[in-house]
C-alpha cells in the first residue's frame, strides 16, 4: 500500500482539468432545464449567474483549504483531517455509490443522446452507447495520469475556441432571427422554490469544479498551482456559460428554448441552417467525452486515498507499477457508473448529485470556521473574503439542500438514508482496520 503516485501535473494541466470537467455537454441541456423552472430571459440569466457566484465561493473555500491540506483525495482529507475520519468516508461513500458515479453516468448519457443526433437510436441503444463511452475513457485513464491530462489540454482547448465561436456567430450573424422573436410576456410571480431548483440545475452544470484537488498528490507544487487553477477555471467557466446562454436566448423564443432537447443545435441551425445542427452535435459529444475524461480521472485517487487510510478495500489502493494509476479502483467505478446508466433516468441523476454534494460543500466551509480557531492555524489564500465569503457559502449550499428536500422530499430522504446507511458501514471497516487507519489519518 506504499505504492507512490506520480507528480505529472502542472498548472496548464491543472486548469484545463478545472474547466474540461466543468465544461461539459451539460450546458448544451441544462439551458433548457433552466428555461422550463423559471420562463423569463432575465430570470434564467440570474440562475446563471447565480450559480457560478456559488461555484466560484466554493472554489475560494477548496483553495483555502487545498493550500493547507496539498494531499492526495481532496473533499475526503479536508472532511477527514478537519472533522473525522468518519465524515470523510462518508463523503467517498456517497462518491462511489451516488455523487461521483452519477455525474458520470449523466454526462455519458448527454454524450449518447448527442450521437443519436447523427445516428437515430431509440433509449436501450442510447444508454449502451453511454456505458461504451466510460469503458472506452476509464481504459485510456488506466494508461496513466499523463496521456489522461494530454487528453483533457486538447480536448480543453477545442472546447473554448468552439464555445467563442459559436458566441461570436449568434450576436454578428443572429439579428434577423433576433428581430423575429415574439415579444415577451412578463411572468407574473417565479415561485421560490421553482427558482432554487434552477440554481440547482445550474449547479449540476458546473458540477465537478472541487475535483482537480483529488489529484493534488500528482501535482507540482499542489499548494499554489491547484488554487490558481480553481480559480481562473470557474471564472472561465462562468463567463462561457453566460455567454453561450445570452446566445441561446438571442437568437430563440424562451418557450422554444424551454421544449428543445437540443438547444445548442436548434439556436446554431436557427442562425445558419440544418447544416449547423451537426457541427454543434459534434461539439457536444466533444466536450462530454472531455468533461467525462477528467472526471474518471479524478474520482479514484479519492477511493485510492481511502484504501490507503484502511476505509476501502485494499485492492483500491493497488498502483499498477507500469502505468502507475490506481487502475482497480478505476475499473469499479467504470463498472458502477455503468450500472447506473443502465438503471437511473438522466433528470434523477442530477437531482441526486447535487442535493449530495451540496451538502458536504456546507461542511466544507463551516470547516474553515473551525481551522481559523486553532492557534497554530495560518490563512495562506483566504485573506481579505473571511469571513463574508465561506458564511454566504454555507447559507447558499445549505438552502439548495432545503429546497430539494421541500419540492421532493421522498427522493430526498432517501438519498439522506443511502448517505446514513455508509455510517454502521465506516464503524465496521474502521474495526477491521484500526490501525492502519490510525496511522494514516495523522501521517
Amino acid at each position: 500500500m506504499h505504492s507512490a503516485l506520480r507528480r505529472s501535473m502542472r498548472f496548464s494541466h491543472a486548469t484545463a482539468m478545472v474547466v474540461g470537467i466543468i465544461l461539459g455537454a451539460s450546458i448544451f441541456i441544462q439551458s433548457s432545464e433552466i428555461t422550463r423552472l423559471v420562463p423569463s430571459t432575465a430570470a434564467v440569466m440570474l440562475a446563471w449567474l447565480a450559480a457560478g457566484a456559488l461555484t466560484f465561493c466554493g472554489a475560494l473555500v477548496c483553495a483555502e483549504l487545498t493550500s493547507a491540506f496539498p494531499q492526495t483525495g481532496g473533499v475526503y482529507v479536508f472532511l477527514r483531517q478537519i472533522f473525522s475520519p468518519a465524515l470523510g468516508f462518508l463523503w467517498g461513500w456517497a462518491m462511489f455509490w451516488s455523487i461521483h458515479s452519477g455525474i458520470i453516468a449523466a454526462i455519458a448519457v448527454i454524450l449518447a443522446r448527442y450521437v443519436a443526433y447523427f445516428v437515430p437510436m431509440g433509449e436501450p441503444a442510447v444508454r449502451a452507447v453511454a456505458i461504451a463511452a466510460i469503458l472506452f475513457l476509464s481504459a485510456i485513464n488506466y494508461l496513466g495520469v499523463k496521456p489522461g491530462s494530454l487528453v483533457q489540454v486538447v480536448l480543453t482547448a477545442i472546447k473554448l475556441a468552439a464555445i467563442l465561436l459559436m458566441v461570436a456567430l449568434f450576436f454578428s450573424l443572429g439579428g434577423a432571427a433576433h428581430r423575429a422573436l415574439p415579444v415577451e410576456i412578463p411572468v407574473e410571480h417565479i415561485s421560490a422554490g421553482a427558482y432554487g431548483l434552477a440554481v440547482a440545475a445550474g449547479l449540476f452544470a458546473f458540477g465537478g469544479w472541487h475535483m482537480v484537488t483529488y489529484a493534488a498528490g500528482e501535482t507540482h507544487d499542489p499548494e499554489r498551482t491547484i488554487p490558481r487553477a480553481l480559480l481562473a477555471g470557474t471564472l472561465i467557466v462562468t463567463a462561457c456559460y453566460m455567454l453561450l446562454n445570452a446566445g441561446y436566448h438571442y437568437v430563440l423564443p424562451l418557450d422554444e428554448v424551454a421544449r428543445s432537447r437540443y438547444v445548442a443545435a436548434d439556436a446554431m441551425q436557427r442562425i445558419l441552417g440544418a447544416g449547423a445542427g451537426g457541427a454543434i452535435a459534434t461539439l457536444v459529444v466533444i466536450s462530454a467525452v472531455g468533461s467525462l475524461n477528467g472526471i474518471i480521472l479524478a474520482g479514484p485517487r479519492v477511493y485510492y486515498a481511502m484504501a490507503e487510510d484502511g476505509l476501502a478495500f485494499r485492492w483500491m489502493g493497488a498502483v499498477h507499477p507500469r502505468r502507475q494509476t490506481p487502475y482497480l479502483a478505476i475499473a469499479a467505478q467504470a463498472v458502477w457508473s455503468s450500472v447506473l446508466v443502465a438503471i437511473t433516468s438522466y433528470r434523477k441523476l442530477f437531482t441526486r448529485v447535487v442535493y449530495t454534494e451540496w451538502l458536504f460543500f456546507a461542511l466544507l466551509a463551516a470547516g474553515l470556521f473551525l481551522l481559523r480557531r486553532s492557534p497554530d492555524y495560518k490563512p495562506r489564500f483566504l485573506t481579505r473574503g473571511y469571513p463574508l465569503v465561506p458564511a454566504l457559502f454555507i447559507v447558499a449550499s445549505l438552502g439548495i439542500v432545503i429546497d430539494q428536500c421541500m419540492v421532493d422530499p421522498r427522493s430526498s430522504f432517501m438519498f439522506l438514508g443511502l448517505l446514513l446507511l455508509g455510517l454502521p458501514v465506516y464503524f465496521v471497516w474502521s474495526r477491521r482496520a484500526p490501525k492502519e487507519a490510525a496511522a494514516n489519518v495523522h501521517h
